[in-house]
C-alpha cells in the first residue's frame, strides 16, 4: 500500500513520521526548509519525552512520486484549491483521496441525500476545483484531533491526541476505509471507521468557529475566551447559531453548548490556531471555520447575525494585515 501525504506540516509530519517508524510505504510532499531538512537528515519527531529520527521519501515535486493508493491532504482549507492540479500525478485510477482539513468539508453534501444532496460550498471549494478535480467518489472523510508543532525544519513535537476518525460519505464500512484504518492503527495511531462522521465534524467545528476568530480579534488565549463573561457570550451565541443550521442537516450533538465551551476553557492558555497564523503574518482559515457557517445559513434559512458580525470583523482585522483578498 503507498500512502502519500500531502502538506507534511505539522498535522501530516506526525502522521507521516509514525507510517515511517512502522515501516509504511509512505511519501511527503513538502517545500522550503522543512523539505530541505527532512531530506538530509530525517524527520525528526519529538513524542512522550522520546526523539525518533526516521528517513522519509520526500519530494516537492509529486510527479517524482507517482500515482498512489492513498494521498491524505493535511494542508490549511484555503490551500487546497490552489493545489489540486499538483495533486492530480499522484491520482491513479482506484486511488483515495483522505480529507484531513479543518471546517466544513467541500464533499459535505456528497452522498448526504435528502433535498441537498450535491450542494456545492463556494466557501470552502470555490469554483468547484475540489469537486471536479478529485470528483466526491474518491474522497474518505477524515476529522483529525491531535495537537502537534513543526518546532524547526524537520523536527515535528506531538503534544497530544492520536486519533483520526475516518469515514464514508455515505457512512459505509468499505474496504478502502477498514484497509486504511488498519494500517494507522498498526503504527500505533486510532483511527475509528465511523457511520456518521459528520456529527464529528461539527463538534470539532463548534468550537472551531466560534473560539479561533475571537482570539485572533482579541489576541486572548482559549482559557480566557471562554471564560471571560462578554467572550463566552458571543462564543456561545455563535455555537447556538451553528447548531440551528447542523440540526436543520440531521446533526446530533453528544453534549451541550456550556459543556463544549467548558471543554475549551479546560485547554488552558493555549493560543489558537488562528491567532498564531495572524501572529505569523500567515493566512487564517477563515471562510472554511466562519464562512461556511454563512454560507450554511443562506442554504438552510438560518439567521446568523452573531456569525455574521464576527465574520465581519475577522475579515477586515485578516485584510489589513494582508492576509485576506
Amino acid at each position: 500500500m503507498k500512502i502519500c501525504i500531502f502538506g507534511a506540516g505539522a498535522i501530516g509530519g506526525y502522521m507521516g513520521a509514525k507510517l515511517a517508524q512502522a515501516g509504511a510505504d509512505v511519501s511527503l510532499v513538502a517545500r522550503g526548509p522543512h523539505l530541505a531538512a527532512m531530506r538530509e537528515g530525517g524527520l525528526t519527531l519529538i513524542e512522550g519525552g522520546e526523539t525518533v529520527t526516521v528517513p522519509v521519501t520526500v519530494s516537492e515535486d509529486p510527479t517524482e512520486l507517482g500515482p498512489q493508493d492513498y494521498v491524505i491532504i493535511t494542508l490549511k482549507a484555503h490551500s487546497v484549491p490552489s493545489v489540486v492540479e499538483s495533486v492530480l500525478p499522484l491520482l491513479g485510477p482506484e486511488t483515495t483521496v483522505v480529507s484531513g482539513v479543518n471546517g466544513l468539508p467541500w464533499w459535505y453534501f456528497h452522498k448526504i441525500g435528502g433535498p441537498l444532496e450535491g450542494t456545492r460550498l463556494a466557501s470552502v471549494d470555490p469554483g468547484n476545483t475540489q469537486w471536479d478535480g478529485f470528483g466526491p467518489d474518491r474522497v474518505l472523510g477524515c476529522v483529525v484531533y491531535p495537537a502537534a508543532e513543526v518546532i524547526e525544519p524537520g523536527v515535528i513535537k506531538h503534544i497530544q491526541g492520536n486519533r483520526f476518525s475516518l469515514a464514508e460519505p455515505d457512512g459505509s464500512k468499505s474496504e478502502r476505509a477498514l484497509r486504511l484504518s488498519k494500517t494507522l492503527s498498526g503504527a500505533g495511531l486510532k483511527a475509528p471507521v465511523r457511520p456518521n462522521l459528520r456529527d464529528e465534524i461539527w463538534v470539532k467545528l463548534w468550537g472551531n468557529l466560534s473560539f479561533n476568530p475571537i482570539s485572533a480579534l482579541t489576541h486572548a488565549t482559549l482559557d480566557v475566551v471562554c471564560t471571560d463573561p462578554g467572550t463566552r457570550e458571543v462564543a456561545r451565541n455563535m455555537m447556538l447559531e451553528a447548531q440551528a443550521i447542523a440540526e436543520k442537516l440531521g446533526v446530533k450533538f453528544p453534549i451541550d453548548v456550556d459543556r463544549r465551551i467548558q471543554g475549551g476553557a479546560d485547554v488552558g492558555a493555549h493560543r489558537t490556531s488562528m491567532l498564531q497564523d495572524l501572529d505569523a503574518a500567515r493566512p487564517m482559515e477563515i471562510d472554511a471555520l466562519v464562512g461556511s457557517l454563512q454560507e450554511l445559513g443562506e442554504v438552510t434559512g438560518t439567521p446568523t447575525p452573531t456569525i455574521d458580525t464576527v465574520l465581519a470583523l475577522v475579515k477586515l482585522r485578516a485584510r489589513v494585515a494582508g492576509l485576506y483578498g
